[in-house]
């Protein structure tokens, strides 16, 4: 028996080492993200008819148009969709997927929470901006997470 460790370096793509049980994990978590993508517009859209009834109105002082509830769902499904991409592309490359994933969805959540302040919206609308970016963030950050590899 030999007492030396393997300490060969892998190169190449993820996949390369995880063999034909890539395919059903991206499946799998392509699946799984696009029902978060759909819950999490559903849930935005719920919120932003809350707020609207609330008397928060949608509307972006640049060019004075007001962001209709298909509109708020149609982004979050969209931007949901960039999330999954994202997960499913640190499941193929990278060697810690649900760790990065979450460093990377954070960050470009927080980033997400600068537009409304600086847009020109009332204070009430950038706020309730800000809240359904934080209710999308709730439902695909842990989805995604729980569908990736730690």
């Amino acid at each position: 028996m030999s007492n030396i460790k393997d300490t060969q370096v892998h190169a190449g793509p993820a996949s390369s080492q995880t063999g034909s049980t890539q395919k059903p994990r991206v499946r799998g978590l392509v699946g799984k993200g696009l029902l978060a993508a759909v819950a999490a517009a559903a849930a935005t859209t719920v919120v932003a008819a809350l707020a609207k009834a609330a008397g928060v109105v949608f509307e972006i002082p640049d060019g004075g148009e007001t962001i209709p509830l298909s509109g708020i769902a149609f982004v979050t499904g969209v931007f949901s969709v960039v999330g999954v991409v994202i997960a499913a592309t640190l499941l193929r490359w990278s060697a810690n997927p649900a760790k990065r994933f979450v460093q990377a969805a954070v960050a470009l959540t927080a980033i997400s929470l600068i537009p409304p302040f600086i847009s020109g919206a009332t204070t009430a609308t950038s706020f309730a901006l800000v809240g359904l970016h934080l209710v999308a963030a709730a439902v695909m950050i842990p989805t995604l997470n729980r569908s990736l590899p730690s």
